[in-house]
């Protein structure tokens, strides 16, 4: 496995979590907006302070102190009762960087709120499920792979890259696409909301068109 895993639980039952999210990759990617760099959120990832990385910080309320919108909260709540100690952590991590924005000061763009509950979601889910969070804070290209999928789920595009430039390194970086099994539960996964996209554009076009001749 990419990170030593010793006696923590099988990160395939792990990543089930996040594919049980059933969130769409691909529509993500078509959506970005520029976001700030990757090394400014880098930057401050590893100014995660010390009380957000105790294996008893409570995420669901830590939620519930960064945002208002119940989302995320129900989103921290799901990790709480699903996740591994490590999920946790990396929940732990993402709403650092969203309450940094207040404690510390603005990132050159601010994250966007409307998908925090994803990004958190995906740190936890996905990220935190094969690197352990503390790690992001040691190792560069772990914490890279970190900050490059959190902003990819906050629907922001890094500063200085272009779509395709940015899911070059993205796919590089990504510890899930590095383990061959993972990687195809994953190909599966978006071959399957393939398939409910364009059935749902198919009923959507039905509709229209029984709409326009009525």
């Amino acid at each position: 496995m990419a990170d030593g895993l010793g006696d923590r639980p099988d990160p395939a039952a792990v990543l089930a979590n996040w594919l049980a999210e059933n969130l769409d990759e691909e529509a993500v990617w078509t959506g970005l907006r520029e976001g700030p760099s990757v090394d400014e959120v880098a930057a401050r990832l590893s100014t995660t302070p010390q009380s957000f990385l105790v294996d008893t910080v409570n995420v669901v309320a830590l939620a519930g102190d960064v945002f208002d919108g119940a989302r995320v909260v129900e989103a921290a709540e799901r990790i709480r009762r699903r996740g591994t100690p490590q999920s946790v952590l990396g929940a732990a991590v993402g709403l650092w960087l969203f309450a940094s924005q207040e404690l510390v000061g603005p990132f050159s763009v601010p994250l966007r709120d409307d998908h925090a509950a994803d990004a958190v979601l995906a740190l936890a889910f996905r990220v935190a499920s094969l690197v352990e969070p503390r790690r992001w804070l040691t190792d560069a290209e772990r914490r890279d792979e970190a900050v490059r999928t959190f902003l990819l789920w906050n629907g922001l595009l890094p500063r200085g890259e272009d779509s395709a430039q940015a899911r070059s390194i993205h796919e590089m970086r990504d510890s899930v696409r590095r383990e061959s099994a993972l990687a195809q539960a994953v190909a599966d996964h978006a071959h399957r909301m393939e398939v409910q996209r364009r059935l749902a554009d198919a009923k959507a076009e039905e509709a229209a068109a029984r709409y326009n001749h009525e």
